[in-house]
């Protein structure tokens, strides 16, 4: 009635299935990521391309107006350095 070596042998290969269905399942998943991952990365160096022309521009505009108004950007870079000054003095 009960063959306990059939229910083992029977037991050995579940346990074989599942070890494989799981191995397969983790295979797939880390594939997911990864994938994901590169996307995310993609988008992430899109970004800081934009960022780093955007920046270029900026820089270039900045230096234009220093470059036409010295005496102004001068007093104005002095005028905030007494403001911050005076801030981390108080604290």
């Amino acid at each position: 009635m009960f063959d306990r070596d059939r229910m083992s042998e029977e037991l050995r290969t579940l346990k074989v299935d599942v070890t494989r269905l799981l191995s397969t399942a983790g295979e797939e998943m880390f594939e997911s990521s990864k994938d994901r991952a590169e996307a995310l990365a993609d988008q992430i160096r899109a970004a800081l391309t934009e960022l780093g022309e955007t920046v270029e521009e900026e820089q270039e505009q900045l230096q234009s107006l220093i470059a036409d108004r010295p005496i102004t950007s001068l007093a104005s870079a002095f005028a905030l350095g007494v403001v911050v000054g005076f801030m981390l003095r108080r604290h």
